[in-house]
């Protein structure tokens, strides 16, 4: 092991500081761009190496005392230090990069980062370890838990239901997902006022008195159920059968929710995306939201979408990375009108994304 000096030049997505040492780059946890450093090398490929801070000896104006005591140790946040103005101008530039980077995309269209108006106590849900008497969550880059009393960044419910559970006698070693209410166990953002701010911002890129929209991953309805009265018929895709019958339980006449893979369904000839008439409902011009996983569309898919272009595409992604590999490849049949970040995760290295894409030569109905 070694200490070098180095002069921070970026931070990557992910959260660590980018130097150069030797013309290799060099990745610093807790640091900030322009700061100058001490670190001392813990790891080092052919291409980079990784390293752990010993000292800060020029400072960011954008440095700020940490609001956690477990910041440094925990692994499930990494900008604790830095403001809460410069980590959204990270977040929006880190956007902007990958999509130039990875996806080779010119001249992005990006909106500017819509903030979350909570940057603490804004988690609706958590997710703790116990193991052999303790109860928290992992170190960073290891399986070691720490002891969490609190948890900052989650709301006073949740730290509630951690202290009940830190109450308990007796802690059965395993996992235990700690929640602000008794909602149906399915998939939903744990911010819930930027929740609210995504689902608004794609409500107002999509004009009223449509035809048919194509909800895909849409879980328990988190957008068909605010966009179905600007549509004749909302369709809801997928895996998730439990999320499927929680769509179903309020859903109107012109609702349709199936549980299946979405990849099948908009691939079949007679699925909502290629067919005339879909399950006894003819089908017109359509409107297709998709809100993957954070690995991202397959190949198949973006394929079936290169293929049979909706009138518009609205996606939403939780990895700038995936996302702008999708991009790269559906650019062959779509233009990219609008791309908005948006903070749904503050202090950590998360950033959730929405690009709007319409056909460059409409094709579908």
């Amino acid at each position: 092991m070694r200490i070098v000096d180095l002069r921070i030049e970026d931070v990557a997505f992910g959260g660590k500081g980018v130097a150069r040492e030797q013309g290799k780059a060099v990745f610093v946890p807790y640091t900030i761009e322009g700061e100058i450093v001490s670190a001392e090398i813990m790891r080092e490929k052919k291409q980079f190496a990784e390293a752990e801070l010993v000292e800060v000896k020029e400072s960011s104006q954008h440095r700020v005392e940490p609001q956690c005591p477990y910041f440094g140790r925990c692994g499930g946040c990494a900008y604790h230090h830095i403001s809460y103005e410069h980590q959204l101008a990270i977040k929006w530039r880190q956007v902007r990069d990958a999509l130039q980077r990875i996806g080779k995309l010119k001249d992005v269209p990006m909106r500017p980062i819509m903030p979350s108006p909570k940057q603490y106590a804004y988690r609706n849900r958590i997710t703790v370890h116990a193991q052999d008497g303790k109860i928290g969550f992992f170190h960073r880059d290891s399986h070691r838990l720490i002891d969490v009393e609190r948890c900052p960044i989650s709301n006073d419910e949740v730290n509630r239901a951690l202290a009940q559970l830190r109450a308990r006698t007796y802690v059965r070693d395993g996992h235990y997902a700690l929640r602000a209410s008794s909602e149906p166990r399915v998939f939903a953002q744990t911010n819930d006022e930027v929740a609210d701010a995504l689902r608004d911002l794609v409500v107002d890129l999509i004009p009223p008195n449509q035809g048919v929209l194509i909800d895909a991953y849409c879980g328990a309805g988190f957008f068909a159920k605010r966009l179905r009265a600007r549509f004749e018929t909302v369709v809801g895709i997928d895996w998730d059968q439990h999320a499927i019958a929680v769509a179903r339980e309020e859903s109107n006449e012109n609702e349709i929710y199936v549980a299946a893979d979405v990849e099948a369904e908009l691939g079949a000839a007679n699925g909502p995306l290629q067919s005339a008439d879909y399950l006894g409902r003819p089908l017109g011009r359509r409107f297709l939201i998709v809100d993957p996983p954070a690995t991202g569309l397959s190949k198949a898919l973006v394929e079936i979408l290169i293929e049979h272009p909706p009138t518009q595409l609205i996606y939403v992604s939780c990895n700038p990375a995936t996302l702008a590999r999708d991009l790269a490849a559906l650019k062959k049949s779509f233009r990219i009108d609008s791309i908005t970040p948006l903070d749904m995760f503050p202090q950590t290295a998360e950033v959730e994304v929405v690009a709007e894409l319409s056909p460059l030569n409409l094709r579908s109905a």
